[in-house]
């Protein structure tokens, strides 16, 4: 049942690619935001917050319009892109990005969560000894929040996974280019006969989720054991 034609493998591998290139990308970005709504106050920090979430309460379908307004080839940024070879739309590139936009929320927010977590005290205690602030963070901060980082970047990959409205939207749905798992199940669902397929599909994204959601959990006990034991 699981003996997938050339095209599904294509569509499982482009899934994977792009899964993993978006949450690689969103990792930094995501840390630094979600250590500064944790750990500093400042003007417009409400509002950094909002947008951040904000692919969450938006229909991903507008997310995906907004991203082609914004960087498709006429878009406000894209054209500018565009003729220094850099474009988006209509490619696995730009399925990544509408991927990682829409994951970045569930990672800045198990992020956040973590590093609100550890103790205030121990990083005054490290800066109270002369370690600088980036010192603080990397040798303090990040060890004790790891395995809320983890968690956050294995819900982005599982999101990217199953990505489809602003994916579908921002760059279309082109087998061998942008057509993901969930873009290649929508497309067999419409086809006669494509029911069998579908279902083999379904399966493989439902077995990859699982996979990446333990593989977390036991990444993140043993974190949490080896930061107890030190």
């Amino acid at each position: 049942m699981l003996d997938l034609t050339p095209d599904e493998w294509t569509a499982v591998a482009l899934s994977l690619k792009v899964a993993a290139v978006a949450t690689f990308a969103s990792l930094l970005p995501g840390i630094a935001v979600a250590w500064l709504l944790a750990r500093r106050r400042f003007p417009g920090r409400a509002l950094l917050d909002g947008l951040v979430h904000l692919p969450l309460i938006l229909p991903p379908v507008v997310t995906g319009y907004l991203l082609l307004l914004a960087l498709g080839r006429r878009g406000l940024v894209g054209g500018w892109l565009a003729e220094v070879g850099i474009v988006f739309a209509f490619r696995w590139t730009g399925a990544a990005l509408a991927c990682a936009v829409m994951g970045f929320p569930l990672m800045v927010r198990a992020m956040r969560l973590s590093i609100e977590a550890v103790d205030a005290r121990l990083e005054q205690a490290a800066a109270t000894l002369g370690a600088r602030p980036l010192a603080v963070f990397l040798t303090v901060t990040l060890p004790l929040s790891l395995p809320g980082i983890l968690a956050g970047a294995v819900l982005a990959f599982a999101k990217a996974m199953g990505e489809f409205g602003a994916t579908i939207t921002f760059v279309s749905n082109i087998p061998g280019e942008t057509q993901t798992l969930p873009a290649a199940i929508y497309t067999l669902t419409q086809v006669p006969g494509g029911e069998a397929a579908a279902l083999r599909l379904t399966l493989i994204s439902v077995a990859l989720s699982m996979a990446a959601l333990l593989l977390s959990e036991l990444l993140a006990r043993r974190i949490g054991r080896r930061l107890g034991a030190g």
